[in-house]
């Protein structure tokens, strides 16, 4: 989701990658994956969105309002299972390398996009293509960075492209294409449900701009009519949609497009919406005693963190002695307990509990709140200029809470002053960052693209992800760029994830970012909905949701 960006980084969010744009609280450790029953077709219900941060282009959605709608609109080659993670073959019939070098990817029968055009190999090879470009400034095209010719298409600032075709890309037929890397990396069918692999149709590239606000995927919904900005976003049922189990069950949804948690808290206690996966923190004490079993918690793969411009402005946190600091004068217990009634659980490494390759306590000291060292270690780095620290967060997603909390605990354990500043909205702030405009602390955070290790690594903290991607700090470290690619072309899992975690043993002692919580999804739905289920990326299933 990515970030929050994807943050895509998901700030998730992200926040992306996803970006994980605002975050989602409750306050009764019960657990449910919403599944409830059968209920009845037709008819319509509107959900709790916020606005996205760009058009809705797949190939430049790293967030995870963005991605949300998408992933209505569009089927991938592959999906994640909603227990497992597990990556199922969805548009692909089969997906298959010797080598995990060269790739060769069958298409099933039947897709076809909302305008009627057949889905074909072509249309991802042209897809993945224009995401691949440099010139259209893609956020997913760090993505494409493994296909053979990328370094084409993506030469680097102050160089042009000299192709606009992957030399890795080609079109065996209309139901076949293959894929080749510049080195093995076994990990590349797990990314391929990843929102910037899905399809383009021919209208995209004959007029991108209509396209933006009006997108024509291949999936269980279509676009009814333009995204109306700020306002709300309405998608229907689209009946040639091939998939017997997967066909939507509702007629249409519309996301409506909310600023402020609470009023879409209340709406959904109006029945004026029917669902939201993003719970105010105002509702902490009672959504589970008034929701039931209409409450959802589960563990989710979402991670929060404090994020430095280390690029931008290095006289404040360009050590990382300073940033160590920071992270042990933050009580991470009393936040995760205080603010969001325990519905958060204290980070100790870059990676989500649920991913393959998290170990318990990998951070060590660096997450263990300790007020003393923390004081002497920020004394004995120079503190930071003129004594104060500023913290940048978006406003959208409930944040403020938190983020003020923090800022008091490094007022009282460091001594120094600490300043807020709060942006409209998650797209707002993702801009400022991306154009190097704000040299603050900022509130980010990440959810899953794909359920990978390497997923938690490279899109937020590599070299490539700093023009084209979710690397906001721009941290550079030459180890860890080497450790990510000794890990991409690891023999085995085994030895590919030992990799990735020495690459992540990196970020730990560098600390570019601060891990403070890993998520938990808290959802909440009306009585007139049925099967509701929200997956590890905090994304609702809309097409099997019907209403009760």
């Amino acid at each position: 989701m990515r970030l929050t960006k994807t943050m895509r980084w998901t700030a998730l969010a992200a926040c992306t990658a996803l970006a994980i744009s605002a975050c989602s609280t409750g306050s009764d450790k019960k657990s449910s994956d919403g599944a409830n029953g059968s209920g009845k077709k037709g008819g319509s219900i509107s959900i709790q969105s916020g606005e996205p941060q760009h058009g809705l282009v797949p190939q430049n959605t790293a967030e995870s309002e963005g991605a949300q709608v998408l992933s209505q609109l569009f089927a991938g080659l592959v999906e994640y299972d909603r227990k497992t993670n597990d990556p199922k073959l969805r548009a692909a019939e089969s997906i298959e390398s010797p080598d995990s070098k060269v790739w060769t990817i069958k298409l099933k029968d039947g897709y076809t996009f909302h305008n009627g055009e057949k889905v074909t190999a072509q249309s991802f090879v042209d897809a993945w293509n224009w995401g691949a470009n440099q010139d259209n400034a893609a956020e997913g095209l760090p993505f494409f960075a493994k296909i053979e010719g990328s370094e084409d298409l993506s030469p680097g600032k102050d160089k042009k492209p000299t192709t606009d075709k992957l030399r890795g890309l080609k079109v065996v037929d209309d139901k076949t294409f293959t894929v080749t890397l510049n080195a093995p990396f076994s990990q590349f069918k797990v990314m391929l449900g990843y929102t910037a692999f899905y399809p383009l149709p021919k209208a995209f590239f004959q007029d991108p701009k209509t396209f933006e606000d009006a997108p024509i995927g291949n999936g269980p919904f279509q676009m009814d009519g333009k995204w109306e900005h700020n306002q709300q976003i309405k998608i229907k049922r689209y009946d040639n949609f091939p998939e017997s189990d997967g066909k939507a069950k509702l007629e249409s949804v519309t996301f409506k497009i909310y600023d402020k948690l609470e009023t879409a808290y209340n709406d959904l206690r109006a029945n004026n919406i029917q669902i939201t996966n993003k719970l105010p923190i105002s509702a902490m004490a009672t959504v589970a005693q008034e929701f039931g079993d209409r409450y959802i918690y589960k563990p989710e793969s979402g991670v929060g963190f404090i994020g430095f411009p280390i690029a931008t402005n290095p006289a404040a946190y360009g050590k990382p002695e300073i940033r160590k600091a920071i992270s042990m004068a933050i009580d991470r217990e009393s936040i995760t307990k205080t603010i969001f009634s325990g519905t958060r659980i204290p980070a100790d490494d870059f990676i989500s509990p649920i991913i393959p390759g998290y170990r318990k306590g990998a951070m060590g000291d660096a997450a263990k709140f300790d007020p003393a060292k923390a004081k002497e270690l920020f004394t004995t780095a120079g503190g930071v200029p003129n004594n104060t620290i500023e913290l940048g967060y978006n406003a959208d997603g409930g944040h403020k809470e938190w983020i003020e909390a923090v800022g008091n605990q490094l007022k009282k354990n460091l001594g120094v002053e600490v300043t807020f500043k709060p942006f409209e909205k998650f797209g707002k702030i993702l801009d400022e960052l991306g154009a190097k405009q704000f040299s603050g602390a900022f509130r980010m955070a990440w959810q899953m693209d794909y359920p990978s290790i390497e997923n938690y690594l490279r899109p937020i903290f590599s070299k490539v992800a700093i023009e084209n991607g979710s690397n906001y700090g721009g941290y550079v470290n030459e180890q860890f760029e080497s450790l990510l690619s000794q890990a991409d072309q690891a023999k085995t899992q085994e030895e590919g994830l030992k990799l990735y975690q020495q690459a992540d043993d990196v970020l730990i002692q560098d600390l570019p970012y601060i891990p403070v919580y890993t998520y938990m999804t808290s959802a909440a739905y009306t009585k007139t909905v049925k099967n509701v289920v929200v997956d590890a990326q905090n994304r609702i299933d809309l097409a099997n949701v019907e209403l009760a």
